[in-house]
């Protein structure tokens, strides 16, 4: 038997990398800017109309795959339930659930923070590329349509 490999992996430190990678800090510094802003307002509005239709499209397909499991999965442990394979303890899983609704209460009330950096950082970057964003909502609520 072989033994750990752990020496046949080198770590790769990112700022240091970033430092003696100029173009890395181009893309990604600071002070890079929006990319996108060096195209014309027509090409950034059907970059983003692209990129939001293949995300409204692959959305639309997982969406309804998602929905018809866990219909499909329902719909199986009713049959079986009512054919008497299977007996559901309903008060076990109504406090179960109560459960879970608390653990997620006190969980959400301790991300709020986080969260609402997250939105604070994403409102910002659809003010800096309005074009490409509004191209994306429009592209996305097509390839949900299609």
């Amino acid at each position: 038997e072989r033994e750990s490999d752990d020496d046949s992996y080198e770590v790769l430190d990112l700022t240091e990398y970033a430092r003696r990678h100029h173009w890395w800090n181009r893309v990604f510094g600071r002070n890079s800017g929006p990319i996108v802003e060096k195209y014309s307002v027509a090409t950034q509005i059907v970059m983003g109309g692209v990129t939001g239709w293949c995300a409204g499209f692959l959305f639309q397909k997982v969406g309804k795959l998602a929905a018809t499991a866990v219909g499909g999965g329902f719909l199986l442990l009713q049959i079986a339930s009512h054919s008497g394979y299977v007996q559901v303890d309903w008060k076990r899983v109504e406090k179960d659930v109560n459960k879970a609704k608390k653990q997620f209460k006190k969980r959400a009330n301790k991300a709020a923070p986080e969260i609402n950096t997250l939105i604070e950082e994403s409102t910002e970057f659809i003010k800096q590329n309005i074009v490409v964003s509004s191209g994306f909502v429009g592209g996305f609520l097509l390839g949900l349509a299609s």
